[in-house]
């Protein structure tokens, strides 16, 4: 039921493809989440948050907050947004939710209805940017340009709401030059979070159709989380947190057949953050040769990304340093991020 950061409760309604004007390429929103947006209403709204308040991970000593996901939520009616934002009222009323987050397009911001939204309370609107290039998102037919994304920073940031930015590396036209030059321009925006989801092929989609035909190519694993680790680092350096890396798993889009092709990986985040913490641990590792073994002494928190997936991240450490890994002990006088290595 909740989804987000440790200590900080989410309760996730999906609303697929709801207001949006088109079908972006890559889009098939209801395999993804594995629900029909057309059955959102009010009493929907009220039968999750009720089920969030009685789960055993929710506690009211936490940030809790309401999340609207999928579809373009200033393109619906002024009536289904007031219902929709409505039915949430008596929760944050009791104190069971502090705010509500949506999420939408560039292009389909207007002033009313962020007044609108700002009386209900929401305090975080994501955009569903996915690059920064006016010819990749062209190809990928979003509908909107760079311009519509810098713009729509600035008035969510006048109307006081926070601003998260969803990318997608690896659509149509796109290359490393280019998502650099996305990631350079999100910087200038900076927004409050980024979210990364590497493009995937998902069937029956615009994208297989292009696929199929040898008209795209998709990346790969490895390759998705090279440009994933690059592109967190530098957002991350530069104060903006990545929330989440790549899309989230559902019982439809596991169905054999549904993902065609690119970097799907059950644990693609995990990944990442795992890579990243091997770059930031490699200065302290010795050089080939000076040890036949290894103890390694860190963080406890830190266990699972030295590790790695199934292990991945010792083999790692073995094969650079050509020592095998003997023990590797928690010790939390070590600063996170951090190694002390012994030789032996």
């Amino acid at each position: 039921m909740s989804e987000g950061r440790p200590g900080h409760f989410i309760a996730p309604i999906f609303i697929p493809n709801l207001g949006c004007p088109h079908k972006c390429v890559f889009c098939d929103q209801e395999k993804i989440t594995s629900f029909s947006g057309q059955k959102v209403d009010a009493r929907h709204v009220e039968d999750v948050l009720d089920l969030a308040v009685g789960s055993r991970a929710f506690a009211r000593k936490t940030p809790a907050e309401v999340a609207f996901y999928g579809g373009t939520f200033t393109m619906l009616s002024e009536a289904r947004i007031k219902d929709l934002l409505g039915a949430v009222q008596p929760y944050i009323k009791k104190g069971h939710f502090q705010s509500i987050r949506v999420s939408t397009r560039p292009d389909a911001l207007d002033d009313r209805r962020l007044r609108l939204m700002k009386d209900y309370g929401v305090l975080t609107v994501e955009l569903g940017v996915q690059s920064m290039d006016d010819e990749v998102l062209s190809l990928s037919g979003r509908g909107h340009s760079a311009g519509d994304t810098a713009r729509a920073v600035q008035a969510l940031k006048r109307h006081g709401f926070k601003v998260g930015i969803q990318l997608m590396p690896g659509l149509p036209g796109d290359s490393d030059v280019k998502f650099r030059s996305t990631i350079t321009q999100v910087i200038k925006l900076h927004p409050d979070m980024v979210r990364l989801y590497p493009a995937v092929v998902i069937h029956g989609t615009e994208l297989e159709r292009l696929y199929i035909k040898g008209l795209y190519e998709p990346l790969s694993v490895d390759k998705a989380v090279d440009i994933c680790i690059e592109s967190c680092t530098r957002l991350e350096n530069e104060g903006i947190p990545v929330i989440r890396i790549g899309l989230m798993s559902s019982p439809t889009l596991l169905e054999k057949g549904q993902i065609v092709a690119g970097p799907w990986h059950t644990a693609f985040g995990f990944l990442v953050r795992s890579g990243i913490y091997q770059r930031r641990i490699a200065a302290y590792l010795p050089e080939p040769g000076e040890a036949a073994g290894l103890n390694i002494y860190l963080k406890k928190s830190d266990l699972p990304l030295i590790r790695g997936y199934k292990n991945e991240g010792i083999k790692w450490i073995e094969n650079l340093t050509g020592a095998k890994v003997i023990k590797v002990q928690p010790d939390d006088q070590i600063p996170a991020g951090t190694i002390k290595v012994k030789k032996v």
